[in-house]
Order: structure tokens, then C-alpha cells, then sequence
């Protein structure tokens, strides 16, 4: 997070996805919200892209974290 969200494209882009994740059951929302809050650790490659990219960012970012978990689990079996 940051001390000035009005300048930080990530927590605009969250922001943004508030109404989504408000009607999702509250199980799912507390993932969906966590899944967003990972992305801070992409910050400076989001924010680095640009708010004309904003969506396209984060949902690199979350591909990125995906990506890193299957290759985890793919070496942890082998």
C-alpha cells in the first residue's frame, strides 16, 4: 500500500475492482482481495507501464504470480 493512493496506479486499478469484489461471497472476496494485494510486489512495473495500462498490469502481475506458483509445485514433485 501507499501513503499517497491518489498517485499510485495499483490502488487505483484496486480500487477500481471494489464493486467486483463486493458481490462475490465473502469466502471468494477475501481471496480475490489478496490476490489483488500480491501484485504490490510488481509495483514498480505497473506503475512503470502506465494508468493508460493499468488493467493490463495487474493481470500481468497476476498471471506473473501464477506462473511462479506451477513452476514452484512442478519442481517441489520433482
Amino acid at each position: 500500500m501507499t501513503l499517497f493512493p491518489n498517485e499510485d496506479i495499483l490502488a487505483q486499478e484496486i480500487e477500481s475492482w471494489k464493486g467486483f469484489a463486493d458481490c462475490l461471497r465473502e469466502e471468494d472476496r477475501v481471496l480475490f482481495l489478496q490476490m489483488l494485494d500480491e501484485c504490490y510486489q510488481y509495483i514498480n512495473s505497473i506503475n512503470t507501464k502506465g494508468e493508460y495500462f493499468s488493467t493490463e498490469s495487474v493481470l500481468m502481475s497476476l498471471v506473473f504470480v501464477q506462473h511462479k506458483i506451477i513452476n514452484w509445485l512442478i519442481n517441489k514433485k520433482c
